[in-house]
This record gives structure tokens, sequence and C-alpha cells, in this order.
């Protein structure tokens, strides 16, 4: 069993970012610290945070965790990687 201070100890995830994301933040990866308890949807929230100029695609981005896509309310583990995938096109 976890002891109240492990409990509370911040998550440290890495986050991959890819089109219009990594153009906002000028970098391809990032690592960010979040409570216990925290969702992937969070990951995303920060980012919408941080650059405003991202909110249209906040409903349209697929996240992934560790190499699978998951809803935006599944919880994270410390050490996770996360995914923000914008809807993209191309030839």
């Amino acid at each position: 069993m976890e002891t109240p201070e492990a409990m509370s100890e911040p998550l440290t995830v890495n986050v991959k970012l890819f089109a219009i994301y990594q153009e906002a933040y000028g970098v391809p990866e990032i690592q960010w610290c979040f409570p216990q308890g925290a969702t992937v949807g969070a990951v995303r929230d920060r980012a919408l945070a941080d650059h405003p100029q991202l909110s249209p695609w906040r409903d349209r981005t697929r996240l992934g965790l560790n190499l699978q896509f998951v809803a935006a309310d599944t919880p994270l583990h410390d050490g996770d990687e996360v995914v923000l995938i914008p809807p993209v096109s191309g030839g």
C-alpha cells in the first residue's frame, strides 16, 4: 500500500508533439509534471492553456498513451509517454 507521501508525489510524463502542437512549442518533445490522479486530457488541456491558439483542435486531437490511442479520462502514471496528434492532411 502506498504511503500518503508517495501518493502526493507528482507524475512526470514525456509528451510527444506533432504538427500544429510541435509548431507552437518549437520542439518535438517536452516533459511535464502533473499531480497524482491526472488524466491524459490534462496534458492536452495544459498545451491549450499554454497556447490558446490551439483551442480549435481540442476536440479533434487524438490522444495516445504508451503507443495506444486512449480516451481523455485515462489516468496517467509516472513515466508515461503521451502523444498529441491533431488532424493532419498532406500529400
